[in-house]
């Protein structure tokens, strides 16, 4: 069956099978940002924004996708022209090993395009499920906070 979708940015038709998850799909597609963690929905390695709103891809079906707005890390930013929210991790330490960074960066975009003023506490709460064992989440919380202040600018 087909798949439509805008994955960042760009109308694609992907061929997929009903029973198809959308984590799958996404690194077939050459998104190699979404990482498989744990499988079942818990540690947010695999979250992408479906229609702005976070979800994790390792239990989402991509046909329920049909027509959605997905967006991956890859359509936030690149090298030369990187998202001030990946910026922002880079120049807090906010990530070691890179493998959790996809997904807190995809959760944080969504807690910004929402609330572009948070609160510590509302940035704690968007990270919960994004787990990361390398630089824990001070330095991530700190770093989504000057991003908002620098996408204030």
């Amino acid at each position: 069956m087909h798949l439509n979708i805008e994955l960042n940015g760009e109308k694609r038709t992907l061929e997929i099978q009903p029973k198809d998850m959308l984590l799958d799909v996404l690194r077939s597609a050459g998104m190699k940002s979404v990482k498989r963690g744990c499988g079942e929905g818990t540690c947010g390695a695999c979250a992408v924004l479906i229609d702005g709103k976070p979800r994790n891809s390792c239990i989402t079906f991509a046909a329920s996708c049909e027509g959605s707005k997905i967006l991956t890390v890859e359509g936030m930013g690149n090298p030369e022209k990187l998202h001030p929210l990946q910026k922002s991790f880079i120049d807090h330490g906010a990530t070691q090993c890179g493998y959790c960074n996809p997904g807190s960066l995809i959760v944080s975009k969504a807690l910004l395009d929402e609330n572009p003023n948070p609160t510590a506490e509302e940035v704690k709460e968007a990270l919960d499920g994004n787990l990361c064992r390398c630089t824990g989440y001070v330095k991530r919380v700190e770093a989504v906070l000057a991003a908002a202040r620098e996408m204030k600018k």
